[in-house]
């Protein structure tokens, strides 16, 4: 029997500051070879690793899809970042410790700069999780805020 194989995640903007609360970051540089909604598929440099990530379409919510990633070589992901679709995603993810989860906070550069997201994982779609006082507006489901969309349609172009 196959694995199933499913990611389980909200999405926040913030309102206020939390880099005093992170215990690490990284920049993370990350590139689609395809970004159809119903398969994705990302290239992503993350410190000196490579891995290549495959998802699929999120359920009606925007809170579940698929996602299969591997580590693959840091040679082999920057000779497929040079294959990738026009849009190159840079930002420095900050790893946030509140209560029993870990929240990733994105910091984005470049078009998006100005845009910063927190995604926490869970195990569950009704799973229960501590808000930081620094979490704003769920944007969870809003395909704007998908990376894959970042890329086409940059943050600094939407429309005010």
């Amino acid at each position: 029997m196959a694995q199933v194989l499913q990611e389980i995640e909200r999405k926040f903007l913030l309102a206020g500051e939390f880099k005093q609360d992170a215990r690490s970051s990284e920049r993370i540089t990350q590139g689609y070879l395809n970004s159809a909604p119903e398969r994705c598929v990302r290239v992503r440099i993350k410190g000196e690793q490579g891995f290549l990530t495959i998802k699929g379409i999120s359920d009606a919510a925007g809170l579940s899809r698929f996602e299969w990633e591997r580590k693959i070589p840091l040679s082999e992901a920057q000779a497929l970042l040079a294959l990738c679709e026009p849009g190159v995603i840079d930002k420095t993810r900050y790893l946030v410790e509140v209560g029993q989860h870990t929240y990733e906070v994105d910091e984005f550069y470049g078009e998006n700069a100005g845009l910063v997201v927190a995604e926490i994982e869970l195990s569950h779609v009704d799973e229960q999780f501590v808000k930081p006082s620094w979490l704003g507006e769920e944007v969870t489901g809003d395909k704007r805020y998908y990376n894959s969309q970042l890329m086409q349609h940059p943050y600094s172009k939407w429309a005010v």
